[in-house]
């Protein structure tokens, strides 16, 4: 299984008795699964049917599902009012004896009022059973196609995702593999401290010097933050891999990955580190950035 983006489109048409229809069907990002309906006049009775197909088929996204529909010229029928007409060239004739018109042409007839009917089904008479049953089975199409391109578009974002993934690990690993967190180093840096502290000329006791020498290791050490950032990783590697709809669980890991690589670059009293921390920051925002699309 793969993830599945909140974007795409998909569209379905059909026919049925003289009643032609369009189906189209956008998502976007969304909190949470909101379905905007579009229905013309006399379909109102599929609502609920259209709810429940995209529900049990999406779990998130701003979804807008469009029906159009046509009555094929089959559906009009088209006669003339005898009587009318009759009374209008009663009328006609008249006048032409009375003044020397001409006689009137016959578009002309058929362009005056009530002498040509249009008759349409009315709107109630639009979804009948049969018909019904058609619109949805479209439907369905359409939303297998909107799936689809979900899929399609989820699983180019989680490749993305493996690969911001992995970035993270391997800052993080640089992190800890960096000889600034070597005991050497550490011990240097305290020793420049207390240089420095002592240098200040107030007299500090050797064993205030010890705490807070203690004080500033205990300060600097990032052991912590770097497990729980490769415990982060994994744990996301794993939600990509489900295919499951795991949006939502994704950024909050994105929130904790953030959380530690803040910590990280606040506890860091070394350069190199404090580099690293803001190249995670930069990939953790990135992997957030994506996440956002993720159903």
């Amino acid at each position: 299984m793969t993830l599945s983006s909140m974007t795409g489109f998909g569209r379905a048409q059909g026919e049925h008795d003289g009643v032609g229809w369009l189906w189209e069907l956008r998502s976007v990002n969304g909190r949470g699964l909101d379905v905007r309906l579009r229905l013309p006049p006399g379909a109102e009775a599929v609502e609920p049917q259209v709810r429940a197909r995209l529900g049990s088929q999406l779990a998130r996204g701003s979804v807008t599902a469009q029906l159009s529909l046509k009555r094929e010229s089959g559906a009009v029928s088209v006669r003339i009012n005898e009587e009318a007409l009759a009374k209008v060239l009663f009328a006609a004739a008249r006048l032409q004896a009375e003044t020397g018109a001409r006689p009137p042409s016959v578009d002309g007839l058929l362009a005056l009022r009530g002498v040509l009917e249009v008759d349409e089904p009315a709107d109630a008479e639009l979804l009948s059973e049969q018909r019904t049953q058609a619109l949805l089975a479209s439907l369905d199409h359409a939303i297998g196609e909107l799936t689809a391109a979900r899929r399609s578009e989820g699983s180019r974002l989680a490749d993305v995702l493996q690969d911001q993934l992995a970035e993270i690990e391997r800052l993080t690993a640089a992190v800890s593999a960096s000889p600034a967190r070597s005991p050497e180093a550490i011990r240097a840096r305290l020793a420049d401290q207390v240089r420095r502290l002592t240098e200040t000329g107030l007299g500090l006791e050797p064993e205030r010097l010890h705490q807070e020498a203690v004080l500033i290791a205990t300060r600097a050490d990032v052991e912590e933050e770097l497990k729980r950032l490769g415990s982060h990783v994994a744990a996301a590697r794993d939600l990509v891999a489900s295919g499951e709809p795991v949006g939502r669980k994704l950024d909050f890991l994105s929130q904790e990955f953030n959380r530690e690589a803040n910590t990280l670059c606040s506890k860091s009293n070394a350069t190199e580190i404090t580099r690293l921390g803001l190249a995670l920051k930069v990939v953790i925002d990135q992997f957030r950035e994506q996440v956002q699309n993720i159903e």
